[in-house]
């Protein structure tokens, strides 16, 4: 089996000739993909596995224009934001299939198997032990756009084209209301990818920064960086990732039985713990491990942020229109 990682700035061929295809949307980071290059090699040796790269945002822009012709360039999702799951299958696109491993996962997923939970991805906030002390900064998301201390210090990642930061903004919006987007544009927050904020944090341009736990996680283990990560007071902001599967009459290449198989895998113990090396969460009940230097993912679960997906799904206009208003217009006129 040949596994090849592509970006939409290329256009790879894969060669394995004679070989099932299946080609998989994923927004999950090229870390991951390339820890399971081997495992898949030996797992799935007579298929030919094709990874696509990119934000979720710009993979949903992506499947839309797809749509115009009636056949989809992947054969199954790995997405970042549950709500997109319901559109997905609510307009037809997806495969029904009831996986063995259902019964272990710990998290909410399609009754009808459209759906699963794939990985556990948590918004939290963030700072730099060598530039501030954490008892002097916001301990919570409430805090964290209302305290003026870190005015035109704080960094937050895009909601208009992230869907973890997406997801996020649903639950800041459902706890607080608007009057939450407002309060991030006064205190002058940075709208920026997790890179940028990270490297903002590293240097003091940014006092605190609202980002992904895995983004600092990773910076820990891999450059022994000093980035700690905050548990907020009120809540990290928990996204369940979705795997699904692209009916046959809509996928690439109609191979939706082996796409079975793969799901089955990704749920599985085997296949969470690749996902764990990737320092994000495990779906699973019982957890074959926690990432690098985290908490249990029982607590950090029992402490989150509730998001009704379906609200989500409904409003996902409205907050994009929204946040764009309140805080990005607004921010730049100030």
């Amino acid at each position: 089996m040949l596994l090849t990682l592509c970006f939409f700035a290329s256009a790879p061929f894969c060669l394995a000739a004679n070989k099932p295809k299946i080609t998989i949307y994923t927004s999950m980071y090229e870390d991951i993909i390339e820890a399971m290059t081997e495992v898949m090699k030996k797992k799935f040796p007579d298929y030919d596995v094709e990874f696509f790269y990119g934000g979720t945002g710009t993979l949903q822009a992506k499947i839309a224009a797809e749509r115009e012709t009636k056949k989809l360039g992947c054969d199954m999702l790995m997405l970042a934001d549950p709500s997109y799951a319901l559109d997905l299958k609510n307009d037809g696109l997806l495969h029904p299939y009831l996986s063995k491993e259902a019964k272990n996962i710990a998290l909410e997923y399609d009754p009808e198997g459209y759906w699963y939970p794939v990985r556990t991805c948590n918004m939290v906030l963030a700072y730099n032990p060598e530039k501030n002390k954490k008892e002097d900064l916001p301990q919570s998301f409430k805090d964290f756009a209302a305290n003026a201390a870190v005015k035109g210090a704080i960094s937050m990642p895009n909601p208009l084209t992230a869907g973890t930061a997406l997801v996020s903004i649903a639950a800041l919006k459902n706890a607080y209301g608007y009057g939450y987007f407002d309060q991030l544009a006064q205190n002058r927050v940075m709208v920026e990818s997790g890179s940028v904020a990270l490297t903002k944090l590293e240097t003091g341009e940014c006092r605190e920064i609202m980002i992904l736990e895995e983004s600092v996680l990773k910076k820990r283990e891999e450059e022994k960086s000093a980035l700690a990560v905050i548990y907020p007071s009120d809540g990290l902001i928990t996204i369940p990732s979705p795997i699904m599967t692209i009916k046959n009459e809509w996928s690439a290449h109609g191979n939706a039985k082996i796409c079975e198989e793969l799901t089955d895998f990704f749920l599985s113990s085997e296949g969470q713990r690749y996902i764990v090396k990737g320092w994000m969460h495990s779906v699973l009940k019982n957890p074959p491990a926690i990432p690098y230097d985290s908490r249990p993912t029982a607590e950090l679960l029992a402490g989150a942020m509730h998001v009704n997906w379906e609200k989500c799904r409904n409003e996902r206009s409205e907050l994009r229109k929204q946040f764009e208003e309140r805080v990005k217009n607004q921010k730049s006129r100030n």
